[in-house]
């Protein structure tokens, strides 16, 4: 045994494991660098990200359209101005723009947008990837994959699939089917133009070919898990065609491939739609279609991450009685400092290591930055709280048993419960 964890040495040791510690990124919506342009990144896309759209549009007395005939650079102009320089920025989304540019060794005092934007443009986008991944303590960020997507699509079959290029293995793949199952009016028509012998009916040999797709799309990938972003009143089992392809294609094929469902549910879609990707809403789900789906498909793996803040208690409770079911992270609307803590803290004292604490849901590569370094210092706090209180009892512990829990909690889990290596 390695030398004992003191009360004097407690707060440092975590301190010191949390932040060293190299993560698992579960969700994000980045892209790797042979994807191009849509891999998001650099001051404008920080400072116009939806979250500071929103807030900015709180306070602007401009119509939406108006806004939207902005250029990127307008747009950025008239956040900055609105929340950093006549409000002062304490929301988290100008705190996290603020803890970027500091991290990146800008001079946050200054206020200087040109320098900031020089500073962007001077970066040769493969040298700022790695910046960031080492700023943000990243082994690897799992992307959002969409086949339905034009652009991406064509870089997955005309680079990748033909051994063009490869994949940035510090980005590895989610195979998103959210066009798939929630716009079966439209997707069923693309498939078909691809080649799959599909039907609007989801008939016998429809429901083939929609599992041959996923394998087919599996195999270009090689996804950490399939995922789908669904609306808050989501219900399994009903009659519709979303149901009926998770039941009758999704799961089979997750069960037969080893890749976990991961179900992201609690979406209210364009609740304003002036405000277009920024104008989604949060919405309480009706959990037992997560019992329904862990109680039935027992051999089947659910990666579970829900947007209400009321859904969190209950999702944990779950998670203790099923253990094909990993939640993981805090989404979205839930990822700010005050409820990571107190999803974090529940979470721990329900379901011990055996949750994965937390992920960016980074839209701009920047992001990662200020994701990670404001929930490192977070989960420090808890952390050492809760083993401050197993030393309470005369448990003894090392720093060997800490980084072992922090690993686990950080990305370790995942690859445990997918039976795969990083």
């Amino acid at each position: 045994m390695t030398q004992p964890i003191t009360e004097e040495n407690l707060q440092k040791t975590v301190e010191q494991v949390v932040q060293s510690m190299k993560v698992t990124d579960i969700h994000t919506h980045l892209y790797a660098p042979v994807f191009g342009d849509i891999l998001l990144w650099g001051f404008d896309e920080l400072v116009t990200y939806h979250y500071l759209k929103a807030e900015t549009m709180r306070w602007v007395d401009i119509s939406y359209d108006q806004y939207w005939q902005m250029s990127k650079v307008e747009q950025a102009d008239l956040i900055w101005q609105t929340l950093f320089v006549e409000n002062t920025p304490y929301s988290e989304a100008c705190r996290g723009v603020l803890t970027t540019l500091q991290r990146l060794g800008l001079d946050v005092k200054s206020r200087d947008v040109q320098t900031y934007r020089e500073y962007f443009e001077s970066k040769k986008l493969e040298d700022y990837v790695r910046q960031v991944f080492d700023l943000a303590g990243l082994k690897c960020a799992v992307m959002t994959n969409d086949p339905f997507n034009p652009q991406e699509r064509t870089v997955w079959l005309d680079k990748i699939k033909q051994a063009k290029a490869e994949v940035d293995p510090r980005f590895r793949a989610a195979l998103r089917l959210d066009v798939l199952l929630c716009s079966w009016e439209q997707s069923w028509d693309l498939l078909r133009q691809w080649g799959f012998d599909v039907t609007h009916d989801l008939n016998e040999r429809t429901i083939e070919e929609v599992q041959r797709f996923l394998r087919e799309w599996i195999r270009i990938m090689d996804p950490v898990y399939m995922a789908v972003s669904l609306p808050f009143d989501f219900q399994l089992p009903e009659e519709s065609a979303r149901a009926q392809l998770i039941e009758s294609c999704i799961l089979p094929v997750s069960r037969e491939t080893n890749v976990p469902f991961a179900l992201m549910v609690g979406v209210k879609r364009q609740l304003n739609p002036g405000l277009k990707d920024a104008g989604d809403g949060v919405g309480k789900m009706d959990i037992s279609s997560i019992d329904y789906l862990c109680s039935q498909y027992p051999h089947n793996k659910f990666l579970v991450t829900l947007l209400a803040r009321e859904n969190q208690h209950e999702l944990a409770v779950l998670a203790r009685k099923f253990r094909n079911l990993l939640p993981f992270g805090c989404w979205w609307f839930l990822n700010n400092p005050s409820l990571i803590e107190e999803i974090t803290s529940m979470r721990l004292e329900l379901l011990g290591n055996s949750v994965i604490l937390q992920h960016s849901d980074a839209r701009v590569l920047d992001q990662l930055i200020y994701k990670w370094d404001h929930s490192r210092k977070i989960i420090a706090q808890i952390l050492t709280r809760k083993y401050r209180d197993v030393m309470a009892t005369g448990w003894v512990l090392t720093e060997a048993e800490i980084r072992r829990d922090v690993e686990k909690l950080m990305g370790g889990n995942l690859w445990s419960f997918l039976e795969r290596k990083l």
